[in-house]
């Protein structure tokens, strides 16, 4: 039986699977308190709550998607409604008639294109009409929509508020609230997302204005590449074979070197490499290469700090501070903003987290905060298993079974298993006891009996075989992943 009280403290993934055996029927797309159940003989889909309510049930065969919270698309699958859909809420309340339309929503954004007869209009999920009947709609970005009228395209927000008379010839896409308007042979405009004009561009072709006010041009047809602000002052000549848009630097290469432009110094620093990856602070590090299979770490300015002969280079927060860890010929460091080395000798880094590390020094684990410089010892663990790519550490105890632990030593798993296998990118775990297998996921929830013979993983999923029977268990993105191990 599913109670009230547990529910609350369990993963959509997990009441899914309980409401499933529960109704004895297949609850897809569970979140966040509701979830769709399919009967799969007569072919037609209701609406569950989290206690296992059906709080609604569709009366012809029919297909339901979970749009958010408590919104949902029907769409009639046979009968005289045939291939007609509708907006319904939790209890099946038709919020937009069923009728014959289209439609077209951007992701969690309660808006959708309404489309009929060749004509768009704009409701919210409640209902309500936000744009009336127009020509054309087409969603321009997160929080902006482009209609057409009498021929023209203006721009208008989600409220459905028309936010500048400035017509278009064309409908735009904005990116970070910004797009480029090609109005003649290298000319232009950068407009914000009301239609402003942030810049006038008279003499260059734009290739790219994602790091405003600095712009990458593109010299046709030699396709040369080079940086303007936004006054049209060069910063960089077109000189470059590619240009690479960072957060705080554009990458320019030419004859297989890497230059960097600083945003902020707005200047171009040479370096003799062929290319380097940000890490923190004005610190890169050098990509291995065919002449050097090695790593090197360098300043803006090309100032090289650590020679190129370093196997692994890896920066990551923790507790919101940047470090970098360091490995060549099985030495190891990590070392904090100034390069200082934090650990005592003689400690091994086995994985980090984002609030802590976890560490061996001989035979055994601790547990190690950067911030207070503390050592905790993790109790009864003999070893942790290499090379899982997850938000905690499989272990094993003092009687060689497996189990999980988070990253302050807390059990998720319980250690009671004969082994336990990871799949990058999930948040589902195989579990075995002798030569049986089940699944759990990283909360310690079981989503599976451990009873199957044998299982195969997909990228959508396990399946578990135990002869004829089987179960399919979809796996889920993994959020909260560990930045290195």
């Amino acid at each position: 039986m599913i109670s009230s009280v547990c529910i609350a403290q369990q993963t959509d993934q997990y009441t899914q699977i309980l409401l499933s055996k529960k109704l004895g029927k297949e609850v897809r797309s569970y979140s966040k308190g509701y979830g769709i159940v399919l009967d799969n003989k007569t072919g037609k889909s209701g609406i569950v709550d989290s206690l296992g309510n059906i709080t609604f049930e569709g009366v012809y065969k029919n297909e339901i998607l979970h749009l958010s919270r408590n919104r949902f698309i029907l769409k009639i699958k046979d009968g005289n409604l045939k291939n007609k859909i509708a907006l319904i809420d939790k209890d099946g309340n038709q919020l937009i008639s069923l009728n014959n339309f289209q439609y077209r929503t951007w992701e969690n954004k309660d808006r959708l294109i309404y489309t009929k007869d060749g004509k768009d209009c704009v409701y919210d999920y409640n209902g309500k009409q936000i744009i009336p009947v127009s020509d054309k709609i087409e969603f321009a970005s997160e929080n902006r929509f482009f209609v057409k009228k009498d021929g023209a395209w203006f721009i208008y927000d989600y409220d459905g508020k028309q936010v500048s008379d400035r017509a278009f010839e064309e409908d735009l896409r904005f990116y970070k609230g910004r797009t480029y308007l090609i109005t003649g042979e290298d000319k232009g405009e950068v407009l914000d997302n009301n239609g402003k004009t942030l810049s006038h561009i008279s003499a260059h072709n734009i290739d790219n204005i994602n790091a405003f006010p600095f712009l990458v041009t593109r010299k046709v047809p030699k396709n040369k590449y080079g940086i303007i602000d936004e006054n049209e002052n060069v910063l960089a000549d077109e000189i470059y074979d590619q240009a690479f848009v960072g957060r705080e630097y554009i990458y320019l290469i030419q004859d297989n070197k890497v230059s960097i432009f600083s945003k902020k110094e707005k200047q171009v620093y040479p370096t003799d490499f062929h290319f380097v990856n940000h890490l923190f602070d004005g610190i890169f590090k050098t990509l291995k290469d065919e002449k050097n299979p090695k790593i090197g770490i360098l300043k803006t300015s090309g100032e090289i700090i650590f020679p190129k002969e370093y196997d692994v280079v890896e920066s990551f927060k923790i507790q919101g501070k940047n470090y970098l860890y360091v490995s060549k010929n099985d030495e190891e460091k990590l070392l904090d903003e100034n390069l200082k080395s934090i650990l005592e000798d003689g400690y091994q880094i086995e994985k980090v987290f984002f609030n802590k590390l976890i560490l061996r020094k001989g035979d055994i684990f601790y547990k190690f905060s950067p911030n207070t410089k503390t050592y905790t010892e993790l109790k009864n663990i003999t070893s942790i298993k290499p090379f899982q790519y997850y938000p905690a550490i499989i272990c094993t105890n003092k009687d060689n079974l497996y189990g999980m632990l988070d990253e302050d030593g807390n059990q998720i798993i319980p250690f009671e298993y004969s082994d336990i296998f990871t799949f990058l990118g999930d948040n589902e775990v195989v579990v075995q006891k002798g030569n049986k297998f089940g699944v759990s996921n990283h909360k310690g929830e079981p989503l599976s009996e451990v009873i199957y013979d044998k299982y195969a993983v997909d990228r959508k999923g396990i399946k578990l075989m135990k002869g004829k029977e089987s179960q399919y268990i979809f796996t889920t993105s993994q959020k909260d992943n560990t930045i290195f191990e």
